[in-house]
């Protein structure tokens, strides 16, 4: 009964948040505090729940580290001097405050993190996760979640048993683990074997005394170079996300924040603002452009998940008052209502104040420059995804002039390899259609599969003048009619398409021009 209760609130109030336009996240904090005044408490089942869902988060942070992204320039640069520059600022604030110095360093710390779960959904949206500034911040993510975990090991404040040391050595069951992940054939197993690792590597961190996060995320290490690394971290997701209810459940069922705790909690949102703005001048200095560095900013700027974990820790082995509970709690959930809206207009905003933003900027050779010039190229693929490259063999073999655009960095590295003529471009970005010379261009293709992406691309061609053919793909009706008014000129649903490929395929039975 009583998990029905927990469960059945964390989706209501979840679903309340969601409709209007909060993270959902918001909503099972609220949940914990009207379950708190309906005089339900908090029971052993609620937290052993949160604790998997903490091993969990931390076994798939673990499947994402791969240290060649976490050494590029503008993770160290961005990531590492602004964790340095907020930590000596907060943890001087909670000394002045008269805070314990450990503890106060530990919370100053973590209030430099920003939330990985709104900064991944906010670029998976937009369909931003693999541009450029979505791998500069899903790497500068991962940088934090490890120092994270470091400052989980300072502030347990076990004693190690001297057999600590062997979990070390968990990296090298790599060769077992990647077998055991190759067995497993089918989604289910593939979901067992990664809750079966993480819950392993918690028992195995515990028995010598170290936190069980810590021998999750090793198992997840162990795990990060195998091929299918991404299928298991998305199998793991929802599961994940599941878990991590009971964890915020937790938060709001603890106790209800005080006046002085609501005030803090404003004075943190406060000045969250600020980091932002160091955000956005390390990626500048870093040789980012302002549009970037906006964007990446952005999507950072908000506190972290854990740092609800890490003052838990500090509150439980008394480096901090028990009060920063519900402060933090009260902090990261308005950063993450705030934050949301804004992300989700992100591109807008930027448009907005670009004339003064683009003053900042400084001349660099970062890979996120816009292109001079696409040659002597008389047609444009704009996405180039398996229908890009499709269309770019296609006009290639009648000898057309083409050249390919993406906002991708491994996807133009593979195709650069093949030989193929591709540039970097932000379809969205409207300083890209504005600067790129298209006099030679018959016709421009949008293969991108994002409609709001298509749009803005056509809505910027259009505006800069360009009389040329544009042809897009389209999957819904009403898409179709939208782009058509947007200056379109001809529009194909794919799988409408295949269908009618395959049967003329079939009809002229030359099966072998079909798999070709």
């Amino acid at each position: 009964m009583m998990e029905l209760v927990w469960v059945g609130t964390a989706y209501l109030v979840g679903l309340i948040a969601s409709r209007l336009s909060f993270p959902p996240l918001v909503g099972y904090l609220v949940a914990g505090y009207v379950l708190h005044v309906a005089g339900i408490e908090s029971a052993h089942t609620l937290t052993h729940i949160a604790d998997i869902g903490i091993e969990l988060l931390l076994f798939t942070v673990g499947l994402k580290i791969k240290l060649n992204s976490l050494l590029r320039r503008e993770v160290i640069s961005v990531g590492g001097l602004h964790l340095l520059v907020v930590t000596a600022i907060s943890a001087l604030g909670f000394l002045l405050l008269g805070e314990q110095t450990l503890g106060g360093l530990v919370l100053g710390t973590s209030l430099a993190f920003s939330s990985t779960v709104l900064a991944i959904k906010v670029l998976e949206d937009n369909g931003e996760l693999s541009s450029l500034h979505g791998r500069d911040v899903l790497s500068i993510l991962i940088l934090q979640d490890v120092v994270a975990i470091a400052l989980l090991a300072l502030a347990d404040g076990r004693q190690p048993s001297p057999w600590a040391f062997a979990l070390l050595l968990v990296p090298l069951l790599r060769p077992l683990g990647h077998r055991l992940l190759n067995a497993s054939r089918s989604d289910e197993l593939k979901l067992l074997l990664g809750v079966s690792l993480a819950l392993a590597g918690g028992v195995s961190s515990e028995s010598v005394g170290i936190s069980p996060d810590i021998g999750a995320l090793l198992m997840g290490v162990m795990l990060a170079s195998h091929h299918q690394v991404d299928v298991l971290s998305e199998k793991l997701w929802s599961l994940k996300e599941v878990f991590l209810v009971a964890f915020f459940l937790q938060i709001g069922l603890a106790e209800l924040p005080n006046k002085d705790q609501i005030i803090t909690a404003l004075e943190l949102l406060g000045v969250l603002p600020l980091q932002g703005l160091l955000f956005f001048g390390l990626f500048l200095l870093a040789g980012m452009r302002a549009r970037t560095a906006f964007i990446s900013s952005l999507a950072l700027t908000t506190y972290s998940e854990f740092a609800l974990i890490t003052t838990g820790a500090v509150v439980k082995t008394n480096l901090l008052s028990s009060e920063w509970n519900a402060t933090i709690a009260l902090a990261v959930a308005g950063s993450l209502a705030i934050a949301a809206p804004l992300n989700r207009y992100s591109h807008q905003l930027f448009s907005r104040f670009e004339p003064f933003l683009i003053r900042f900027e400084k001349k660099s050779d970062h890979p996120d420059r816009l292109p001079e010039s696409i040659g002597l190229a008389e047609w444009l693929i704009v996405g180039m995804g398996r229908t890009g490259v499709s269309a770019y063999h296609t006009l290639s073999q009648q000898d057309k002039r083409v050249v390919g655009l993406d906002a991708d960095p491994t996807v133009l590295e593979r195709l650069l390899a093949e030989g193929k003529r591709v540039i970097y471009g932000d379809a969205e970005d409207p300083e890209l259609w504005t600067g790129l010379p298209l006099d030679r261009v018959k016709g421009i293709l949008l293969t991108l599969p994002e409609f709001d992406a298509r749009c803005s691309a056509t809505l910027q061609l259009r505006k800069r003048g360009y009389r040329g053919q544009i042809g897009t793909i389209s999957y819904f009706p009403e898409e179709k009619q939208q782009l058509k008014q947007l200056g379109v000129d001809f529009i194909i649903h794919p799988l409408v398409e295949a269908g009618n490929q395959l049967a003329l395929q079939l009809m002229s039975g030359d099966h072998e021009a079909a798999e070709e």
